[in-house]
């Protein structure tokens, strides 16, 4: 039997478009890595390369000796991150529910309300004395976690999603004898996966690259998340690199570019292999999520 196959320039030439655009966005991570195992002074005189003329790992040495402060900042970091992220997800999806249902009252109000979060701050002096003073979210793991916990953004990304699925489900539900909340745990959240992953995604991400609330509200350095630890290891390495009293040979420059992308490495490794397996549905919550608004 004889199957017959044929050849289309047009999908030859996505494929390639698409293939060119993916090494685009591998490029910038190798050139990462590279230059994280590149010495101070080939950087300097060579600039950025994608392969390291002399390997030297003199940055992550550097990093090393600082290990337990490092491995603590991961500890607090991922904690944070994962309490923050499940925290988050919870609130952002009771809001969004009530307000995805046209029966109820003071919907567009509510709505409003949350946009203005959006589009208007309080001040960065008003913010702290209510988080300090009033809320005592200082030096404890509650004030990395809760001024950031409900975007704006997400709960209209939410609501979104919410809205698409058909109200024939939430009238079954109602005569069955189903609440309003058991019916967003029993139905809604099952057919939901695509945009709490999307959502989900976020929210991970902002907690784990965040180091402004620490900066603000942390004071104890056992508390410290991993990006401002490694951000106050990087401005040491700079006043030391500037210092008039270290030596200004090869041998001993201190490796301060190779540093940051050393520091950069560690950082991105744990969420980076999150992608993979939230792809699938990264793409289909916000597809879907944008059907209405």
């Amino acid at each position: 039997m004889k199957i017959s196959t044929s050849f289309s320039w047009g999908q030859a030439f996505l494929n390639l478009i698409v293939t060119l655009i993916a090494l685009f966005c591998v490029i910038p991570f190798i050139i990462i890595l590279s230059s994280s195992m590149t010495r101070e002074m080939d950087i300097l005189t060579s600039g950025y390369n994608l392969f390291p003329k002399n390997i030297d790992f003199a940055a992550y040495q550097y990093l090393f000796q600082r290990m337990s402060v490092i491995l603590n900042g991961y500890k607090v970091t991922s904690l944070v991150t994962v309490i923050g992220t499940i925290a988050s997800l919870a609130i952002t999806a009771m809001i969004a529910y009530p307000l995805s249902l046209r029966r109820l009252k003071y919907r567009n109000f509510i709505s409003a309300y949350v946009l203005l979060t959006m589009l208007f701050s309080g001040g960065m002096v008003p913010w702290y004395i209510i988080c300090v003073k009033y809320l005592h979210l200082h030096n404890n793991m509650a004030a990395l976690i809760l001024p950031s916990m409900v975007n704006g953004f997400n709960v209209f990304l939410m609501r979104s999603y919410f809205s698409s699925i058909p109200e024939e489900m939430h009238e079954s539900a109602k005569i069955d004898g189903s609440g309003e909340f058991r019916t967003l745990i029993s139905i809604i959240l099952p057919l939901s996966t695509p945009v709490f992953a999307s959502v989900g995604l976020f929210i991970a991400l902002g907690y784990w690259n965040d180091w402004w609330l620490g900066l603000m509200l942390i004071d104890k350095v056992e508390l410290q998340p991993l990006q401002l630890l490694l951000r106050t290891i990087i401005s040491n390495v700079d006043y030391l690199a500037n210092s008039s009293v270290l030596a200004t040979t090869a041998d001993q420059m201190m490796p301060r570019e190779s540093i940051k992308m050393a520091a950069t490495m560690i950082t991105i490794g744990p969420i980076i292999f999150l992608y993979p397996f939230l792809q699938k549905y990264f793409v289909k919550g916000l597809m879907l999520g944008a059907i209405k608004g």
